[in-house]
């Protein structure tokens, strides 16, 4: 359906306004004038029954022209109630299949627009907002098809209505005329209103889903810092704005609808005072057509403020679609060769770059560069200098301001921050291709994955959780860069690879992969690795956006400036790794053994060990249902609770912000565990549903009503047999329709956050067929719920007519002594609406409980599990707790302070221990660093001291006091972190710094100048308010990382700090400086610090050194040294590495 809608798309010279509901209306006119002529047909048919009042009346009372005119009128009476049904129900259901078609061709044109925005244009919808317009807009522009004839029908049921009345009614039928004009009146001024109001709803909607959005993805981080209740009222606030104009917009629609729904009575009452005021002659057949006519205008008017609203919300939504899919896409900056012409595979002249596409301020300046086939390019600088922007200008993801760009080949690109889809390991790394076995064991072996995969149970069938959750940082590099290689392209762009990897593996990889399966590929490679620069054929050094040198290793070296400062930064951090280097071949040999043999565990969160399933799922349990990491989708059965429908409907609003907030709190305070098992799709689906509570406010009277109505004329056991048989089928279908919707959203957020992957591999073809897969699999289920609400409603109305008419049948063969004309003409006043009433019965009560799902699914959510308290009021620490830095772990059993199995963690009851026992004491005031290789569980155990996972045996004491005794914001926002993965959120740089607002402008300054960003900040012109986009997309992951950094400066009453790989993403020099700057303002605070880079550990007081979960060794880095080591191997092979292979 979309490339329908794209053919139908409007060509820019045509200038046209309002270009979705243009191409909508070019692509299916055909079945909108369908169901036109179908609303037509069943609006004159309705109108026949009435007209024949007065002949049934005339009939009964001896007046006929004939013995079988009775027989003719209800012939007459059959054929056209049959009519009506039929054209209903074609009407239903071929309007609710246009919607779908509406639907789907939105939602996919929606989706590949997302493939195509420009960086800026990214920035600037967000992923709620874009998720709005495919679970929000798409769905009101879909649900307008019911409603949308309504709204040009009304004036010909007003015109065929009046004209009949003023033929029984003569000249009264102007006081109906005047009273119908003034009540469209209202409604079309009132309707005005509700749409400004509506359009203000959705914006505060569309920045609820952006913070909800935000805060899911980064809730790790934010539990850290134990910053939930900032974020809960950065959505509340955005909820409560939303809720505010909401109120506005029902109290409108409110009073509208009361004019509306008296009108009729008004306007028969007000016809029959005009006629008896002008002396007209009323008659039983008179009296009972007016009141059956003004009755079959009742529901065209009752329905036209609706079908206003309804219209004037797809209008809404049709504007802010308009404003999406006429962003701005990627230029096409890019000349793209297939083959190279003359031995060149990238060519950048005069370039000049920008990441706004609408501004001139230049992020990358004359640029000027040629890169030969089969080079091996480094890219180098200081954070901030451009290298990630020069991969990106190259691959088209900048918008060229000046020059011409120049590819030759097939492209592939691994980010610096890895993008891991959601499916098998095997899965990723085709990406799409097809399986080819001998190449497909290489790519493993050569980015040492191998031995990762042989300790998981279920090998590269292992099921990657949402962001690669349950994968170690280094884990995630090397599957990506594995994916990159299993597509053999030409020019691969590697952007800081190694960053996430220990030593050894890092070489490994250089040594295997780039200078081994790609040694004859065009690479290259932004680094801040220097030892293999000197295996580079070119260098280009960047600094503030401009490349100021470029050359070989030794021309480079020998001309000093820039290039010579960063490698003398090297140099000095290798002066402190002081080691004997004599040890014994055998040794050496054993110890590396070992430790490749730790390299091989899933783990969850960050870092993985042996056996370390991830919040109830492991790859290394023999039960299958650890197999599968995300959980299905909980999906209840049977019948709703028909309590909780009655208590829903008598609260409305309320209720459904006291849904609202239960579920946020729930998910506030869930585990971590909740979010690794829980796709982020599924929860946003959740919060979207959070008004549809109030549909069954407006269901509920409006049932009870009609079930009291058709109580009276029928036995209520038809009723219960067709509501029981179809409501089975209603409501499971309704179910499936929610549950298959979470995934069309997580496929969008997840294709979005790697769109640039996405778009250097060409894979948008894939990704739109998965979105159309996803799309169809809950269009299917609308379609099969439309399905049988048309066998159903068909079927009861067929059985209402079929039942008035034997009715009819026996008043026309009845004596004419025994049924009395007026009691005729009530009969048939109030027979004819029989069918309807029947179906609309049975239908509200199946719409209201099919409604009622959406609140049972809003409640699975209000249900779930929570994590320890945030504050234990009882058990308050001192608040200059911890103020030494003591911190003990140790077995319940006597401990001799040595290495010992201690403190146990596992991430979910039943599952193997994921750190298997810990004993160890860091003294107040120490600084330990922590090594190991590639998941053998370093990031866990910080995890640990923030009880984002809980120890199952033993305990963690900081300053005497046993931390799972804390409430959780006692204890996290006593700790300072700065996470492996650096996060920012969508505001400004002093949000970012201080998002509860806690430090002054100078402490902030400060802050800003000790982690060396204060001359960025002030460049901005915004200063402390220049913006910070959704996930920091506006900065470096270098400028991200010390931007964290900065956030624990601010906090100087902190006497636990926490570093996890804090500065893997910057240069040697910044790294140098930023140790420098943690030992001055850190002096007397206890600092555990994770680091690949050996040289970063060299001053530590201890190093513990873990495999498999473990603490193998804990000792002073110069004891350690002495002695057959893990940490002197480790030394060995970053020594070695540093000298060349």
């Amino acid at each position: 359906m979309s490339d329908i809608f794209e053919t139908y798309w409007p060509q820019p010279q045509e200038d046209l306004k309002h270009l979705v509901g243009v191409t909508l209306l070019k692509c299916f006119w055909k079945e909108l004038v369908f169901t036109g002529f179908l609303a037509v047909v069943k609006s004159i048919a309705l109108y026949i029954g009435p007209v024949l009042i007065q002949g049934f009346v005339d009939v009964t009372d001896g007046q006929g022209s004939s013995a079988y005119e009775g027989y003719y009128l209800l012939c007459i009476l059959l054929i056209s109630k049959t009519i009506e049904v039929l054209s209903t129900h074609h009407f239903d259901f071929h309007s609710g299949k246009l919607g779908m078609l509406i639907r789907s061709s939105l939602m996919t044109t929606v989706f590949k627009k997302g493939l195509r925005l420009s960086c800026s244009s990214r920035q600037a919808n967000g992923v709620g907002k874009i998720v709005n317009h495919m679970a929000v807009d798409a769905d009101q522009v879909a649900e307008m098809m019911s409603n949308v004839h309504d709204i040009w029908l009304m004036p010909l049921h007003i015109a065929l209505a009046l004209v009949l009345v003023y033929a029984y009614m003569g000249v009264s039928t102007f006081a109906a005329l005047a009273a119908v004009v003034a009540a469209l009146t209202y409604s079309v001024m009132s309707t005005h209103k509700t749409n400004s109001y509506m359009n203000s709803v959705m914006e505060a909607r569309d920045a609820r889903m952006r913070a909800t959005n935000e805060m899911l993805n980064n809730m790790r981080a934010i539990k850290f810092q134990g910053w939930e209740e900032h974020f809960s009222k950065k959505v509340q606030s955005s909820r409560d704005q939303e809720c505010s104009w909401l109120i506005r917009f029902m109290n409108t629609s409110s009073v509208t609808l009361a004019v509306i729904f008296n009108a009729p009575y008004v306007i028969s009452a007000l016809t029959l005072s005009a006629a008896i005021l002008l002396g007209l002659t009323l008659d039983a057949g008179t009296v009972f057509t007016l009141i059956t006519l003004l009755g079959v205008l009742e529901e065209p008017i009752r329905t036209f403020p609706d079908a206003l609203i309804s219209f004037s919300q797809a209008i809404i939504s049709l504007e802010r679609l308009d404003l999406y899919l006429t962003s701005s896409d990627l230029d096409g900056s890019v000349e793209r060769e297939e083959e190279c012409s003359d031995n060149s595979s990238v060519k950048v002249q005069q370039g000049n770059f920008s990441w706004d596409d609408n501004g001139d301020e230049k992020i990358l300046i004359d640029i000027n560069l040629g890169i030969q086939k089969g080079e091996l390019v480094a890219i180098v600088g200081t954070v901030g200098s451009g290298k990630s922007s020069l991969l990106a200008s190259i691959l088209g993801e900048m918008h060229k301001i000046t020059g011409t760009v120049l590819v030759s080949g097939t492209t592939g690109y691994v980010a610096q921050t890895p993008w891991i889809q959601h499916c098998t390991i095997e899965e990723n790394i085709l990406f799409g291709l097809p399986m080819d076995r001998e190449r497909y064991q290489e790519v493993l072996r050569v980015c040492c994955l191998e031995k990762d995969l042989e300790m998981m149970e279920f090998g590269d069938k292992t099921e990657i959780g949402e962001r690669g959750i349950n994968l170690s940082g280094g884990q995630k590099q090397r599957i990506q860069l594995a994916r990159a290689v299993y597509q053999d392209c030409d020019i691969y762009f590697l952007d800081d690879i190694f960053s996430a990897v220990d030593a050894q593996t890092g070489s490994e990889i250089f040594k295997e992969c780039v200078r081994g399966i790609l040694k004859d590929k065009t690479i290259l490679l932004v680094t801040h690795q220097v030892d293999f620069l000197q295996y580079a054929d070119l260098i280009m050094l960047m600094r503030d956006g401009m490349i100021v040198q470029s050359g070989k290793y030794e021309n480079l070296l020998k001309s000093g400036m820039d290039f010579g400062a960063l490698v003398a930064a090297h140099e000095n951090s290798m002066m402190s790794v002081n080691m004997n280097n004599s040890t014994t071949g055998e040794y050496t040999q054993q110890t590396q053994q070992s430790s490749e043999n730790s390299l091989v565990q899933v783990k969850p969160n960050g870092e993985s060990i042996h056996s370390d399933p991830e919040d109830g799922y492991s790859e290394f349990s023999s039960e299958d249902d650890y197999s599968k990491l995300i959980e299905e989708e909980e999906k209840e059965t049977g019948h709703i609770t028909w309590e909780l429908a009655y208590f829903v409907s008598h609260l409305g609003l309320a209720i459904a912000q006291r849904f609202f907030n239960e579920m946020l709190q729930s998910i506030l305070h869930a585990p971590m565990s909740f979010f690794d098992t829980t796709p982020s799709g599924r929860i946003l689906t959740r919060v979207s549903l959070s008004y549809d509570v109030l549909y069954p406010v407006q269901c509920f009277p409006r049932y009870l009503c009609l079930l009291l109505a058709n109580c009276i004329p029928l036995d209520s056991t038809v009723l219960a047999k067709y509501l029981g048989y179809y409501l089975a089928s209603s409501r499971e279908l309704t179910r499936l329709d929610s549950i298959t919707e979470a995934p069309i959203i997580h496929h969008f957020s997840e294709t979005i956050s790697g769109v640039m992957t996405i778009r250097c591999f060409r894979k948008q073809g894939m990704f739109c067929q998965g979105n159309i897969d996803r799309v169809n699999a809950n269009l299917r289920m609308d379609f099969h719920n439309i399905g049988a609400a048309g066998w159903m409603g068909f079927r009861l109305e067929l059985l209402g007519s079929l039942i008035f008419c034997i009715a009819t049948l026996f008043v026309i063969i009845s004596p004419s002594a025994i049924i009395k004309p007026e009691l005729v003409g009530m009969f048939l006043s109030y027979g004819l609406p029989l069918n309807s009433v029947l179906f609309w019965t049975t239908y509200m009560a199946c719409f209201l409980e099919n409604r009622m799902v959406s609140v049972e699914r809003i409640k699975q959510f209000t249900d779930t599990p929570s994590e320890a308290p945030w504050w234990i009021m009882n058990f308050i620490p001192d608040p200059n707790w911890p103020s030494h830095g003591n911190i003990e772990l140790k077995d319940l059993q006597a401990s001799n302070g040595m290495v010992n199995f201690g403190m146990q963690v596992r991430y979910r009851p039943n599952t193997p221990l994921v750190l298997k026992g810990i004993t160890l004491t860091i003294l107040g005031g120490e600084k330990v660093g922590i090594v190991g290789r590639t998941g053998s569980g370093k990031s866990t155990l910080i995890q640990a001291f923030f009880r984002l996972v809980e120890p199952s045996d033993g305990t963690i004491t900081i300053d005497g006091i046993d931390i799972t005794k804390l409430g959780l914001h006692d204890l996290r926002s006593r700790l300072g972190i700065i996470p492996q993965e650096p996060v920012l959120f969508e505001g400004t740089v002093r949000s970012n710094l201080d998002p509860i607002g806690l430090y002054s402008d100078e402490e902030i300054w400060q802050s800003l100048y000790r982690c060396q960003l204060k001359d960025v900040v002030t460049a901005k012109p915004e200063k402390l308010d220049a913006l910070v986009a959704n996930g920091g997309d506006n900065w470096s992951v270098g400028q991200r990382q010390l931007l964290c950094l900065g956030r624990l400066l601010l906090k100087h009453h902190c006497k636990v700090i926490f570093m996890d790989e804090a500065t893997a993403s910057v240069d040697s020099q910044t790294d140098a400086v930023i140790q420098r700057i943690i030992r001055e303002d850190f002096t007397a605070c206890t600092i555990i610090s994770i680091a690949h880079r050996i040289p970063t550990v060299m001053d530590c007081n201890r190093v513990l050194v873990m495999d498999d979960g473990l603490a193998e060794e804990y000792d002073e880095p110069a004891a350690l040294l002495e002695r057959p080591s893990l940490f002197k191997a480790l030394v060995q092979e970053y020594t070695r590495r540093s000298t060349g292979f």
